[in-house]
């Protein structure tokens, strides 16, 4: 039997063990309101699809991948389709040299088998044997190189409202002059601080908006063809390519799909 408080209890208690860990099968969707914790927090997917908000932006965790919230970084969660990951809380003083703002990264074996173990701790205390594995998990994380799964939110309150808009609808296809004039605003200015608030150019952000949603849509079993026109997409073969150039795999043979 595992003697440990429940997740919400080790999330917000700053200090205690350095490493906790959990493991999570979802049967049904869930979906959390905002929130934050005490401790640094890594979410990671095994199968299906999570999506994790911020008031900065949007990240998707896709099979394979996990996000990391630093410490009393407010998020809320939607997941998609049913799945399995883990929750990882870390210390307050083990995140130190970690990033200090969300990221999406891919999860390499050595690391899954590492936290998997964690999660098998049936309490709290912490050993030598347990904290090399806990100090070999805060190392790990430290050196992973983000994953392009992240959606900035612009500060500009003008083209923070076009970018909420396509989040919950990314098919619109507006061009980048009626959007401009939507939000009481220039196509030139729009075009000139997208890539200045969010490193990506107008264009590029509605596109991985698209491409976001469309993981999501893969999670829930939705085909390919509908994804693609529910999308906007002119034509599958496009969709299909464009997937493909940033996957590496075509829609159908992504993980998500797969473990379904």
């Amino acid at each position: 039997m595992i003697d440990r408080r429940p997740p919400d209890q080790i999330g917000n208690d700053a200090e205690g063990p350095s490493v906790v860990a959990f493991t999570v099968e979802l049967r049904t969707e869930f979906a959390t309101p905002p929130h934050r914790h005490a401790r640094g927090q890594m979410i990671g997917c095994s199968r299906g699809v999570v999506t994790i908000a911020t008031a900065a932006g949007s990240w998707v965790v896709p099979a394979g991948h996990a996000i990391w919230l630093p410490p009393y970084q407010v998020h809320g969660g939607q997941s998609f389709g049913p799945g399995a990951g883990w929750s990882l809380y870390l210390a307050q003083s083990t995140c130190q040299a970690l990033p200090s703002a969300p990221r999406t990264v891919a999860i390499p074996p050595l690391l899954r088998e590492a936290i998997l173990r964690a999660a098998s701790w049936p309490d709290e205390a912490m050993d030598e044997p347990r904290q090399r594995i806990a100090d070999l998990i805060v190392h790990e994380i430290g050196m992973l190189p983000a994953e392009a799964l992240g959606l900035p939110v612009p500060r500009d309150p003008r083209l923070r409202r076009i970018a909420r808009a396509l989040l919950e609808q990314p098919a619109d296809g507006r061009s980048i002059d009626q959007w401009a004039a939507w939000a009481g605003t220039t196509a030139r200015t729009l075009s000139r601080r997208f890539p200045q608030e969010t490193g990506l150019s107008f264009v590029d952000w509605r596109q991985r908006a698209r491409l976001m949603r469309a993981l999501e849509m893969l999670a829930e079993g939705t085909p390919v063809t509908t994804i693609a026109i529910d999308l906007g997409y002119n034509s599958i073969s496009g969709f299909i390519a464009l997937f493909r150039r940033t996957f590496g795999v075509t829609p159908a043979a992504h993980p998500i799909r797969l473990a379904r």
